[in-house]
């Protein structure tokens, strides 16, 4: 005979809910709600995929539902070992105690039933006894409140008289066991909410109230009361619908995910409408007009069916608007949302022709007006630190005389946008603002790219400047804003960031990644922060340097395992422990990069395996020595005479040959001739320790012992110019996973 099996509908309707929420809301559930239901012995034996056949997540602005099936009607009987008191305390002289007597009396067995067990803390009395399955309805009534309240997110509020906080107002819940109600009761003060059959349908379209008479039939029910409950099925007929709209123009729909992410869960009966706005506002800069569709009033710009997004120059007097009305309305809808972009873009306009009456140079006064940072003076103030900083930046990349001047000028608009009405009402074109300003007030081209290019990249994953201008000048704002921030001691704090510092200090070691700059980062924050210094006479540059070097070095290695994918004892061979390496890594971030990719590389075709064990033990070896880790050539270290062993010259004579190898790849940064002279060293090392003529390293003669040390310490410094090899570990190719 068959297990019964059972489907469970939860859903909690409210107000209407922010958009984030409802996704972020849903994927917690996802994430916990499987595990809730595992401790409590619901789902045994259930593979991942098994898992997800059995859950299904809904959401809409006005609702968060799960539809569980499968589920049994109550947990398995288990038996499970209970630990109960110390053996001696049990048991005195073989005979029980009150303590054993009422052990075993709590769990229903007989003293005879007690078994004593070692454990790391000594003796114990344990007893196996049988726990009964308790209905899966009682379980779900306990766990339902849980999952609720434990829902975490952004701008929770308090409603009625009570302590209960949640995004928006709870006003129903759904509570069904296959076709039987399971009561559970929110109070929040003098508000109750009790769970019923009933849920609410389209707010325009299907006023009424649906009552639903079995868990099952929830996503049909709703349906025919004009909700997709299904955030998917909503994001593809969405889709559909928006490129469908946008061919009725012989236009191709400018859909961002993110907005479409959005939308989704803006409405609950999806239907796309397109508009027209005049012509005579596609004279904006593109990105005015899409952000006013965009990010104001989450319409899809059309542009011509060829265009990419990034072509807004494109763009037609379109917009695709989903709502959440009746389709029947949809021309009242359409001429409503019509109006409402046309006062948008009027005042885009009245902003643009305000703005443009002066050069964009003329602004820089009213940025003494903006405060950057109340201890740090004004947005002005930190132009004129970027516009040092650049200059620094200019000359230790050796930009010629025209990127140098073209490049002092971007620096010095970089932020007169922001105090143009433009920016003022959408602060997000910043940069592209001032680029199209400059452009109108007749600064060169790579002033303008460079002024939009400096907030390169935005986030992770995004564009970086392509010019050398725009590279220079957005180093040098991050470094400032990093110098600058970090004197004040308002450092990043676990996950709080609010002067995003991570993600400046990322953006740099990117920009010299990607533009191969040659650039000493150590020296370019020395001088930073002395010339800081000068100004804030409170800063102690020293120890502002060790911070942001620490920073800095901190990132990278963040950097090189997580988007370079390097094994992380890797990175931290290419760090080394002592101060020469950390040094260098900021002296010369190619370089940095490089080595670590490189040993990446030969650990997955086999080549560091050959040479591991030969510097390792030569390596370990040398410690005892005092050779420096500077020298590489022979002549001068070691003496021939004081040979004893024919394996002695032989390594004297590879050590010869590894010279010239190790030099070109300093100098070239190929770090193959490198690892093949060490390779062709091996031999000759391994006949030094373990051949015919292998020789006792710590002679007892002081002079040949040190000779012998010091040709163990070169090859260690051989080595050394790629990596610390005492970092690695042996034949261990695998990252942490966070």
């Amino acid at each position: 005979m068959g297990i019964s099996m059972a489907t469970f509908l939860l859903e909690v309707g409210t107000e209407e809910l922010p958009a984030s929420f409802v996704s972020e809301a849903l994927a917690q559930w996802q994430s916990k709600l499987p595990a809730a239901l595992r401790d409590n012995f619901l789902l045994m034996g259930k593979s991942d995929e098994q898992l997800a056949e059995q859950f299904a997540f809904y959401g809409t602005p006005r609702r968060l539902a799960v539809l569980i099936s499968g589920l049994p009607v109550r947990q398995p009987d288990r038996e499970e070992a209970a630990k109960g008191p110390p053996a001696k305390a049990a048991f005195k002289q073989g005979k029980p105690t009150k303590a054993a007597e009422g052990f075993a009396a709590s769990k229903g067995v007989s003293v005879d039933d007690l078994e004593i067990r070692d454990t790391d803390k000594g003796e114990f009395v344990f007893v196996q006894h049988k726990i009964p399955g308790r209905p899966t309805a009682e379980l779900l009534q306990e766990m339902v409140p849980e999952w609720i309240f434990g829902l975490e997110g952004n701008r929770f509020m308090r409603w009625g008289d009570g302590d209960l906080r949640f995004p928006r107002p709870i006003r129903q819940l759904v509570t069904l066991l296959d076709e039987v109600l399971l009561p559970v009761t929110i109070e929040n003060g003098s508000t109750v909410c009790v769970s019923d059959r009933t849920t609410t349908g389209h707010r325009v379209l299907h006023p009424e109230p649906v009552i639903l008479s079995h868990a099952q039939d929830y996503v049909s029910a709703l349906q025919a009361a004009y909700v997709m409950v299904d955030p998917a099925l909503r994001r593809e007929t969405i889709a559909q619908q928006v490129a469908a709209a946008a061919q009725q123009v012989n236009g191709h729909a400018v859909v961002d995910e993110d907005l479409l992410s959005e939308v989704v869960n803006l409405v609950e009966w999806p239907t796309a409408l397109i508009g027209k706005f005049d012509d005579e506002f596609l004279a904006l800069p593109s990105q005015v007009t899409i952000t006013e569709m965009a990010s104001h009033q989450r319409y899809f710009p059309v542009c011509t069916p060829t265009c990419t997004p990034a072509d807004g120059d494109q763009l037609l007097p379109y917009f695709i608007t989903v709502s959440n009305g009746d389709p029947a309305k949809a021309a009242l809808i359409t001429q409503g949302n019509e109006r409402v972009i046309r006062a948008r873009l009027a005042d885009g306009q009245f902003f643009f022709e305000a703005d443009r009456q002066q050069p964009l140079a003329d602004y820089l006064p009213k940025l003494a007006t903006v405060t950057f940072e109340a201890q740090l003076g004004s947005v002005l103030d930190k132009v004129n630190r970027v516009g040092k900083i650049a200059e620094l930046l200019s000359h230790q990349l050796n930009l010629t005389v025209t990127q140098q001047q073209q490049t002092a000028r971007a620096a010095l608009l970089c932020k007169a946008d922001l105090v143009t009405q433009m920016v003022g009402e959408f602060p997000e074109l910043q940069g592209y603002i001032g680029q199209k300003y400059a452009l109108i007030s007749g600064e060169p081209q790579p002033v303008a790219d460079a002024i939009y290019e400096h907030y390169l990249p935005k986030g992770a994953g995004d564009e970086l400047p392509p010019s050398r201008m725009g590279q220079v000048v957005g180093m040098a704002d991050r470094l400032d804003t990093l110098v600058s921030i970090f004197s004040i001691g308002k450092l990043p704090k676990g996950s709080s960031d609010p002067f995003a510092l991570r993600r400046a200090a990322n953006a740099i070691v990117h920009i010299i990644w990607a533009a191969q700059l040659p650039l000493n980062l150590q020296a370019v924050l020395q001088q930073i922060i002395q010339d800081f210094a000068v100004d804030h006479s409170e800063v102690n540059a020293d120890e502002l340097n060790g911070q942001l070097q620490d920073f800095f070095l901190q990132r990278v290695r963040t950097l090189l395992q997580d988007g370079e994918a390097i094994d992380y004892d890797l990175v931290n061979a290419v760090f080394g422990e002592d101060d020469i390496y950390q040094a260098r890594a900021l002296t010369d971030m190619l370089d940095l990069r490089d080595r670590a990719t490189f040993l990446q590389r030969i650990r997955t075709d086999g080549r560091l395996e050959k040479v591991y064990e030969t510097v390792n033990r030569a390596a370990k070896l040398a410690s005892q020595g005092n050779l420096s880790t500077e020298p590489l050539d022979p002549s001068g270290w070691v003496d021939p005479n004081l040979f004893e062993q024919p394996s002695e010259q032989a390594f004297y004579d590879s050590l010869q040959k590894l010279v010239p190898q190790t030099q070109a790849a300093q100098a070239e940064r190929d770090y193959g001739k490198l690892i093949a002279g060490l390779g062709q060293a091996a031999p000759a090392v391994a006949s030094f320790f373990d051949g015919e003529t292998s020789v006792m390293v710590m002679a007892e003669n002081p002079q040949v012992q040190q000779n012998r040390l010091n040709l163990l310490g070169l090859l260690r410094n051989h080595a050394r110019v790629l990596a610390d090899f005492g970092a690695i570990v042996k034949n261990k190719p695998y990252r942490l996973v966070a």
